[in-house]
């Protein structure tokens, strides 16, 4: 039976919705609703979702597929928390579940992110939340609406999975530019010594593994996370195109303790610029989790989209060089 995919035309929508088709799926893509909304707490999202307007068109939209994959959402780490991020990211799942079991549809996977985990040494596919920004909050309120969904009337009959991403990095992701821009910057560094697992990956082994995830014959768990690619904090910059300084782990602490301070009194302003610096600096390590426990491997190509990430920007900045002499050279 087909797979619909809700937000197809995305960073990560358009890509699962090649590798569907690339396995051979019967595969459609829709757009999805732009809602708001003013919920404050899992409960008050789902009462929302039950009696939203949206219910019945998705359910149309929706009719006859048996998996259907909501890559749509709003990424913004920086993001202040508004009413549209939390429907993008909170109460679009919700809907979503309502639609799908109204369609009948058996299997629900939505994409949400590692960053509901926040700062915790290893992320795992636990339901242990620590969201520290607006961002990251909307997205654990839209896991924790979508656990609620299961066995709540309404919502029969459909088995919601929640796949949560990493960093994850593609050619054209203005952030894999910024990555490469950083790399090759005096500010290129981490934590000594530079060997912390990273969940950098990219988003074609993220939509392989989403296909695998909705191919699988047997049952989910209610929370998978992105397998990581076997980056380190220093390869990662070095692979961009970087020579990063190692820095004192204790100076690096405290820098973030200073910035972490600051920022909330600015109402969290800094907290994402903040937490890539600390990513950058000291990684994060992950469980091996449900796909080692079953086997299933992806193609490890995040190295390969940094590396074509550094080249772009080289190749821009000599071009640029070519049209101005007078530029300073910058390596």
């Amino acid at each position: 039976m087909p797979w619909v995919i809700v937000g197809a035309t995305g960073f990560v929508g358009s890509a699962v919705l090649r590798a569907a088709q690339d396995a051979g799926v019967e595969v459609t893509g829709i757009a999805a609703p732009r809602l708001a909304s003013d919920a404050r707490s899992a409960g008050q999202i789902l009462d929302e979702a039950a009696r939203h307007p949206s219910v019945a068109g998705l359910a149309a939209a929706l009719s006859g597929a048996s998996v259907v994959v909501n890559a749509a959402g709003v990424a913004a780490p920086r993001s202040a928390d508004t009413a549209e991020l939390r429907g993008a990211n909170a109460l679009l799942p919700a809907v979503l579940a309502y639609a799908c079991s109204a369609a009948r549809v058996d299997r629900l996977i939505h994409l949400s992110s590692a960053a509901v985990q926040g700062q915790r040494e290893v992320l795992d596919e636990s339901f242990d939340l620590a969201p520290f920004s607006a961002y990251s909050r909307s997205k654990a309120l839209g896991e924790e609406a979508l656990r609620l969904t299961v066995g709540r009337g309404g919502v029969e009959g459909t088995h919601p999975v929640v796949v949560r991403a990493t960093s994850v990095q593609g050619a054209d992701r203005p952030t894999t530019a910024a990555l490469a821009r950083l790399a090759a910057s005096p500010l290129a560094s981490v934590a000594a010594p530079g060997t912390a697992s990273t969940p950098v990956t990219s988003v074609e082994s993220l939509a392989d593994y989403v296909v695998q995830v909705g191919s699988f014959a047997g049952p989910l768990p209610a929370v998978i996370l992105q397998p990581g690619e076997g980056m380190t904090v220093r390869s990662v910059l070095e692979a961009a195109g970087g020579t990063p300084m190692v820095l004192p782990r204790s100076m690096c602490r405290f820098i973030l303790r200073a910035g972490y301070q600051m920022s909330a009194l600015l109402g969290e302003r800094l907290h994402g610029s903040l937490r890539r610096v600390e990513l950058m600096w000291f990684g994060q390590a992950q469980d091996p989790g449900w796909a080692e426990a079953h086997n299933i491997r992806v193609e490890h190509r995040v190295s390969g989209v940094l590396e074509a990430a550094g080249s772009r920007r080289r190749q821009g900045r000599a071009g640029r060089n070519r049209q101005n002499p007078q530029e300073r050279q910058v390596p």
